[in-house]
């Protein structure tokens, strides 16, 4: 009764084709963004707001960068941190510089860069695929470490290769207390979800899951492969790039090497596994889960006094048997399961 379309009457083109078509979905939406616009900031305390929110939506924009390539284009990548990095260390050069760059222009630019890089190593997609070009853009993220590490110019001439993030300044407005900087990656999170869904059901998004789905068929069909790959390796690296700019700037306050490397990439992967691969809202479930679930184990292992050895460990064992459990019982992860529950509440109270 909650959720049922009946009644909801379309009269243009242009309202049966809005982003959410749903009079509930847009009522959850809004109520959605006004606790996290109105409420959060006022309420939460600055340790949920730093240490959970923040890092939440961040993982949530570089899923949704890693679900633009993996789950709507098919293309594997091990090389998410990568990208990061390069968004993260670009911005932070662009700022150092350039006097007075703005610095949502540097997050840009930023981008803009990861986007070239993505672009480069998205090369051989168009000539390997699979296992292969994951282990080619798992190639990305150690050439990009080590070039992070041993060329000074990218570091500032750092010697430890750990750099202080300048200061997020917007309009003469200091983002430094943890209310400001959430605001900040929650408008930016938002609106680059919006534009990604708004992708997705555009010809653009519908090129990448015909190219996903049987890429010789959709070359037959018209599409182009080889513009396609290497504009989801475009559009992914973006994402990815505007997400480690701000994992550096408004989660670390540093910009180092040794914060990208391998275990965000795959902690990233995860993410889209269990939260659902091809769904955007699938990256921001996953997000939650895997940012929220060490810190419930933590609780756990401290309410039952585990051993140190069994604590330490219970993380990765949890995630690796969830990981198995999700490709085993619903490949398509929490998205699919949410969607389920929706199908199942319009007919209610009749049988499915």
């Amino acid at each position: 009764m909650i959720y049922r379309e009946a009644g909801q009457f379309k009269t243009s083109y242009q309202a049966d084709n809005q982003i959410f078509p749903i009079r509930q979905d847009r009522i959850a939406l809004a109520a959605t963004l006004a606790v996290a616009l109105l409420a959060l900031p006022l309420l939460a305390s600055p340790y949920m707001l730093s240490a959970i929110m923040i890092p939440f939506l961040i993982f949530a924009l570089a899923a949704l960068g890693l679900n633009i390539l993996t789950g709507y284009c098919g293309q594997l990548s091990l090389g998410t941190a990568a990208f990061m990095a390069v968004g993260a260390f670009a911005s932070y050069n662009f700022v150092a510089r350039i006097p007075g760059i703005p610095i949502l222009l540097a997050f840009v630019l930023g981008g803009l860069c990861a986007a070239m890089v993505g672009i480069a190593f998205g090369l051989p997609s168009l000539r390997i695929r699979g296992f292969y070009l994951a282990a080619s853009t798992l190639a990305t993220q150690f050439f990009v470490v080590w070039c992070l590490t041993k060329i000074p110019y990218l570091t500032n001439g750092s010697a430890s290769g750990v750099i202080t993030a300048q200061k997020i300044t917007i309009f003469g407005y200091h983002f430094d207390t943890p209310a400001g900087k959430y605001l900040l990656v929650l408008l930016i999170v938002t609106l680059m979800a919006l534009l990604a869904k708004n992708m997705i059901r555009s010809n653009v998004g519908r090129s990448w899951m015909a190219v996903r789905d049987m890429d010789m068929a959709a070359e037959v069909i018209g599409f182009r492969p080889m513009r396609t790959k290497l504009l989801a390796f475009a559009v992914s690296s973006f994402y990815c790039g505007v997400a480690g700019a701000l994992y550096a700037y408004a989660y670390l306050g540093t910009v180092e090497p040794e914060a990208y490397n391998l275990d965000l990439s795959f902690r990233i992967l995860f993410m889209i596994i269990i939260g659902g691969v091809g769904s955007i809202l699938g990256s921001f479930l996953g997000a939650a889960f895997i940012v929220l679930l060490p810190i419930f184990l933590n609780i756990l292992a401290h309410g039952l006094s585990l051993p140190t050895n069994v604590a330490s460990n219970l993380e990765l064992m949890v995630f690796g048997a969830l990981i198995v459990f999700f490709l085993i019982v619903e490949p398509h992860g929490l998205a699919r399961l949410w969607q389920i529950g929706k199908e199942k509440l319009r007919l209610w109270p009749f049988p499915h």
